[in-house]
């Protein structure tokens, strides 16, 4: 498994964690990427990304509201929901991540950690999110 790959699957399980338990912030932080033995280039890559997605949550959630048609987002499953918020995170955030990277990354750990469906569940929001990004651009 590459770096990039075990770097977000860390960021998930931060950003699980800061869904489920707001006041955990940087001790849960510390304790996943202890935990992980993650190289620090994908330290450095996970802290970027949480750090990212938490300041930009409020519009990362609206693009993810707009793309899902029957699903408000407190109602998606934890993991889908922060599956989709880390891949928003990086289609916005103009890093040069290839879209299609992105997506598949998601696709493989919402398949990983979620349930049966999650896999085309994130991979439907995503890609209409992609839809929407290439119409605005």
């Amino acid at each position: 498994m590459g770096a990039r790959r075990k770097g977000r699957e860390a960021a998930l399980k931060i950003l699980y964690s800061l869904d489920m338990n707001r006041e955990s912030g940087s001790e849960s932080c510390e304790e996943i990427l202890d935990w992980g033995k993650l190289s620090e280039d994908s330290r450095v890559f996970v802290k970027d990304l949480v750090g990212e997605t938490v300041h930009r949550l409020e519009m990362i959630d609206e693009l993810i509201s707009r793309a899902s048609l029957k699903w408000e987002i407190q109602r998606m499953a934890a993991v889908d929901r922060n599956v989709l918020r880390l891949a928003v995170s990086e289609l916005t955030a103009g890093k040069g991540t290839p879209v299609r990277v992105v997506i598949d990354e998601a696709i493989e750990i919402a398949k990983k950690y979620g349930g049966e469906e999650s896999g085309t569940f994130v991979n439907g929001i995503l890609d209409r999110i992609r839809n929407d990004l290439e119409m605005e651009s």
